[in-house]
């Protein structure tokens, strides 16, 4: 969340939510409710600081404070050394039994949509100018080549090759 409000700016929960949809929401799972609530504990722990507007809608904008810049430096200058989570329902379904060519049939479309939208994001981003930030980009190559593995296997899968 501090990453967010760092590379957002000042923003509303609302503005934070259409901001993981179009980026860090293609790799890490976000529930929008996490987004309304966590800004507020990052607030009462001191790492952000909150402006509420008097009237209206009574939004309330975001902005990540120097304690927040700090804890989020620190973090960031820590390396974890984990393996990623894996939690694909199609997988589950093969494992205890569906049938795995229905189940690559479902799923091939699936990621070849998300790899040609990979594809186009890899596209404006190769226009972007120098000096901008890499980590989207790298993080994006991720994305690109995880997709291509993925198409490889269900289109395997699809055509009956079960290894």
């Amino acid at each position: 969340m501090l990453g967010l409000l760092r590379a957002t700016g000042p923003c509303s929960p609302y503005d934070l939510k259409l901001r993981v949809a179009g980026s860090l929401g293609n790799f890490w799972t976000v529930a929008h409710s996490h987004l309304y609530a966590e800004p507020d504990r990052l607030v009462a722990d001191g790492l952000a600081s909150v402006e509420q507007e008097r009237g209206g809608r009574r939004r309330k904008t975001y902005a990540i404070n120097a304690a927040g810049d700090a804890a989020l430096d620190g973090w960031l200058a820590t390396p974890r050394p984990a393996l990623a989570e894996i939690r694909n329902p199609a997988l589950l379904q093969v494992f205890f039994g569906a049938d795995p060519v229905a189940i690559a049939r479902a799923q091939l479309p699936l990621h070849e949509a998300k790899l040609a939208e990979y594809e186009v994001l890899a596209a404006a981003a190769a226009d972007a100018p120098r000096g901008t930030q890499p980590g989207p980009r790298i993080a994006l190559e991720a994305g690109l080549r995880t997709e291509r593995v993925w198409v490889r296997y269900w289109r395997e899968l699809s055509a009956g090759d079960t290894g």
